[in-house]
């Protein structure tokens, strides 16, 4: 499946909604738009993951470059991770920072 992503905010929280395979050739466009929210004077980066089913070295690069562009100020949340993506994500110990949650309750 083809990668797509849609950013929209709200107030001081910005949404990214992956869907499909995030490789390579997909990670400039998630980049795109994680440049594009840091634009904005966020508290809060959601990265609805839920349906995203693969993600490659590149995707979790970019998911590093989300933090170093976010800085410490803002909170990154990553929602509903797959578990093929959560397990990415969670051997190389980028869980730890951020906040991996189920769904949006989950966000404060």
């Amino acid at each position: 499946m083809a990668f797509e992503s849609e950013l929209r905010t709200e107030d001081t929280t910005a949404f990214i909604i992956a869907k499909g395979e995030l490789d390579a050739n997909a990670a400039p466009e998630f980049r795109t738009q994680i440049e594009t929210a840091a634009e904005s004077a966020l508290s809060k980066l959601v990265l609805d993951l839920r349906e995203l089913s693969y993600m490659a070295s590149a995707g979790l690069r970019t998911l590093v470059f989300a933090r170093q562009k976010m800085g410490s100020d803002v909170d990154i949340y990553v929602v509903g991770a797959q578990d093929a993506v959560r397990e990415t994500i969670e051997m190389t110990g980028f869980h730890h920072s951020v906040d991996m949650v189920d769904d949006y309750s989950g966000i404060a």
